[in-house]
């Protein structure tokens, strides 16, 4: 399986060198990918004369609906808006928006958005893919053209800049060219540094019990005499530093988990370099997940372990759980996925990333460099949220001159790792292209395995705004598998629906479980209809789980284990954590 993909590399050589430097002229996103999509788009709408008869109709509909409302306004000034803006797009909130002209200006923009939408949407024929990559894109070009990203035409920059003398714009051209220096240089963002590993994030005390080749592993010192029986296993997403999972001591799981008495094992992935170009999924599996439970194994013996993946980590985690086959040595108490996919039909805005043409060509790019850099991943989650994630931080700090303030999230979201070629290039082909492990296609050991594999009780969590893993993909693991599956779904989106401490204001999450032979499946949007909301924060929901699934209470273990094998390494949060 994890053959082809590799092999293809020496087919065309010539080729794949002409493929990676126009990847990165365009940020790794393929030409003929979008020129197919728009190919395929406007070759349908091109025989749709009915359809462009609507479109023209509409469009007259809205340039009439804003001259209405011009007029209703230059009479009414407290007219309501002609259309509101979509409930996730504060772009237009502000109060300076309601007066002339800059009403007409947004509303405008709104009346167009939306024309474009119904224009590059319903267009018989047109294959869904290409729909979604053609809305996305006219999307984007339609969010770099908004009021709000100019000054002449966004009236909060200009009170600001009347307010202040222009000292907005000063600071803003200070910030550019201060963000500017630091992107050249490597450096972290504005006020990362100030959240030290060690120190104020990934402070939880514990030792490094394992290091191989792509992980170490930590344990972490118990702070209760008395613990449950079963330790819990921690492998989190290796695109990301382990650390969301251990940010301050305030919102930090591995802490709450210690302090309400389980042991935790953590594995801290190596930040790859081109010589691990190499490094396969099944790398990935018998490195990570099957070296951290031999370790678990020696470490706290005759005990199963609480399995707990948290995005890619919980994809790999549900992979090597399958492959074990539930047999008496897998030693598995529970499985628990933080949104984590198991399968990828439905795996959101990032499959508009996701196919034949656009794989290829991220492939290429990876092979000649050994890996697929930070900034190259970091682009295309920005451009999933570019409203929030690149326009809106224009203003604020370019335009405004405003920084926002770091947090100990925002500094772990820019601490961001490489993935090797092989490994991604498996990852993407293999799941979210074809999606074989859904399907009982994914080999392992050159057996197919497949979810009804897994036989342990199953927790599976969803957020509520996820763009990298959406939570009607994350609920599917009902219908796939054949074990019990709780399913809680938690306000937030894919790291703050997870990171969801107690005491947080505004958290709330739905539970339910499904029971292995129950006959009857709920489709997610029935369940979420007929799942009572809860306030609070789902650790304690969780943690409860946990220990309704453990066996009694035990002695606290000793860190590491050195007469088997396993000696402590070194203090948490250990050494690969750290590199850059």
């Amino acid at each position: 399986m994890s053959d082809v993909t590799v092999e293809a590399a020496h087919d065309y050589p010539l080729d794949r060198m002409v493929h990676a430097a126009m990847a990165r002229a365009t940020a790794g996103i393929s030409p003929a990918a979008l020129l197919l999509a728009c190919a395929d788009w406007l070759f349908h709408l091109a025989i749709a004369p009915e359809k462009r008869l609507e479109l023209t109709g509409k469009a007259a509909r809205k340039a009439l609906r804003l001259a209405t409302y011009a007029c209703g306004k230059a009479l009414d000034p407290t007219l309501a808006p002609c259309i509101a803006p979509l409930p996730q797009d504060t772009r237009f909130a502000a109060p300076e928006w309601n007066a002339w002209p800059y009403d007409l200006l947004h509303q405008g923009f709104l009346l167009a958005q939306q024309w474009w939408w119904a224009a590059t949407t319903g267009v018989r024929g047109v294959s869904r893919h290409h729909e979604e990559v053609v809305w996305f894109t006219a999307r984007q070009w339609l969010d770099v053209f908004s009021p709000s990203n100019f000054p002449p035409t966004n009236p909060e920059v200009i009170r600001a800049t009347l307010e202040e003398g222009g000292a907005n714009l000063v600071r803003g051209l200070c910030n550019a060219v201060e963000d500017a220096q630091r992107a050249r240089r490597g450096d972290k963002p504005v006020g990362a540094d100030t959240f030290a590993l060690g120190r104020d994030v990934a402070a939880t005390p514990g030792k490094v019990v394992l290091r191989n080749r792509l992980i170490e592993l930590i344990q972490y010192a118990p702070s209760t005499a008395q613990v449950h029986a079963e330790p819990v296993l921690i492998v989190p997403a290796w695109i990301m530093k382990y650390y969301v999972l251990d940010l301050t001591p305030h919102d930090s799981l591995v802490k709450y988990l210690r302090d309400h008495g389980h042991t935790v094992f953590m594995v801290s992935w190596k930040n790859p370099t081109e010589e691990d170009r190499d490094l396969g999924m099944d790398d990935y599996r018998r490195l990570g997940v099957t070296a951290a439970l031999e370790a678990i194994r020696a470490i706290v013996p005759q005990r199963r372990v609480h399995a707990v993946g948290y995005c890619l980590g919980g994809t790999l985690l549900a992979l090597a759980a399958a492959a074990m086959r539930g047999t008496d040595d897998a030693g598995l108490q529970s499985l628990t996925l933080l949104a984590a996919q198991t399968d990828f039909d439905e795996a959101g805005e990032l499959m508009l990333f996701i196919d034949e043409s656009q794989l290829t060509y991220l492939e290429d790019m990876m092979w000649s460099q050994g890996y697929l850099d930070t900034g190259q991943m970091a682009g295309a989650f920005q451009l999933l949220r570019s409203n929030d994630l690149i326009w809106s931080r224009l203003v604020r700090d370019y335009l405004l001159g405003r920084r926002q303030p770091m947090s100990a999230l925002m500094a772990w979201n820019a601490d961001a790792t490489r993935m090797p070629y092989r490994m991604h290039a498996e990852y993407l082909r293999h799941l979210f292209l074809d999606n074989d492990f859904a399907h009982g296609r994914y080999e392992v050991d050159g057996r197919s395995i497949a979810i009804t594999d897994i036989r342990v009780p199953i927790f599976a969590v969803g957020t509520e705004r996820d763009h990298v893993a959406p939570w009607r993909s994350v609920y599917k693991i009902n219908l796939l598998s054949d074990t019990d599956v709780t399913f809680l779904l938690s306000s937030g989106g894919h790291n703050a629906g997870i990171v969801s401490e107690p005491g947080r204001p505004g958290r709330r999450y739905r539970i339910a479980t499904k029971r292995e032979g129950e006959c009857c499946y709920l489709d997610a949007e029935t369940w979420l209809a007929n799942t009572p909301v809860r306030q609070g924060s789902w650790w304690p929901e969780w943690q409860a789980w946990l220990a309704a699934h453990a066996s009694g209470r035990a002695q606290a273990p000793e860190l590491g284990a050195p007469d088997r094998g396993y000696p402590p390494l070194g203090d948490a949060p250990g050494t690969y954590v750290l590199q850059p």
